[in-house]
């Protein structure tokens, strides 16, 4: 059950949408958990499970055999198996009645793919694919074929995953797709995500500094809550965005119909 101020910042949060000629939603690893997937900086969190020296880019081009068993248990396993939740399957909902543009996200779990969302700009890489940094070739992260560690069919050498690893820059690609994103956006959805970790955490304060309004979805306040958001809604995402949904396919006279 709702409280009053929930309710109104949900309906406040689809007036806003259904008004906006482009919105896109910026999610983080939050949308997830109700998936089973490890966040990073929680209790529990994937850093405090293992030593990030591997997943730095310079050691591991110098351990790779070392680091690969580590990587395929902490980051692997879990997304082979990992489901869609609600949340992810109504943001691609949005994106197939055009109430979002694309979605921005920090996750590498692949889960937006899968729950068939098509704009999708993965900042940080994603898990389908490897990468040989010998020869640049691309390969899908079949470790049935490919073997542990998994090496290039092309030249031998052992493949890295293709999401950024510490030392390493954003794709130019993921820069391109966020700025085309942010071009004319009126309204950002922050799900799941405390805006610590950079430069992505800059994003949604850069769409702020360009005059887009900020709906905020987060079980607790973020770094955002009280320094760009506009309207915040502190329920776990599938919750959110299930009331949103209902909120946005509800008549109304002065917008066009969702069906």
């Amino acid at each position: 059950m709702l409280s009053e101020h929930q309710s109104t910042e949900i309906k406040r949060a689809s007036d806003l949408i259904k008004k906006s000629r482009k919105t896109i939603a910026f999610t983080g690893a939050g949308i997830s958990v109700e998936s089973g997937i490890p966040d990073f900086r929680g209790p529990n969190g994937v850093w405090s499970k293992i030593d990030t020296r591997y997943l730095e880019i310079t050691y591991f081009k110098h351990h790779a055999e070392v680091c690969w068993p580590i990587i395929y248990k902490t980051f692997f396993k879990h997304v082979q198996s990992a489901r869609p939740n609600p949340a992810h399957e109504i943001l691609a909902w949005m994106e197939q009645r055009h109430l979002i543009s694309g979605i921005i996200t920090q996750n590498i779990d692949n889960l937006h793919h899968k729950a068939g969302s098509k704009k999708i700009i993965e900042f940080h890489g994603n898990t389908r694919l490897l990468v040989c940094l010998s020869c640049g070739h691309h390969f899908s992260a079949d470790f049935r074929k490919l073997g542990q560690p998994p090496r290039c069919p092309q030249c031998g050498t052992i493949l890295k995953p293709d999401f950024v690893f510490f030392g390493e820059g954003i794709p130019y690609t993921a820069l391109e797709g966020t700025r085309e994103l942010l071009t004319d956006l009126e309204v950002m959805i922050v799900i799941g995500t405390t805006g610590m970790v950079f430069p992505a955490g800059q994003i949604p304060r850069q769409a702020k500094r360009n005059g887009t309004k900020i709906i905020e979805i987060n079980l607790t306040p973020s770094t955002y809550t009280h320094e760009i958001t506009n309207i915040f809604i502190p329920l776990a995402a599938s919750q959110a965005l299930s009331e949103l949904k209902t909120q946005l396919v509800k008549p109304s006279p002065s917008h066009r119909p969702i069906s």
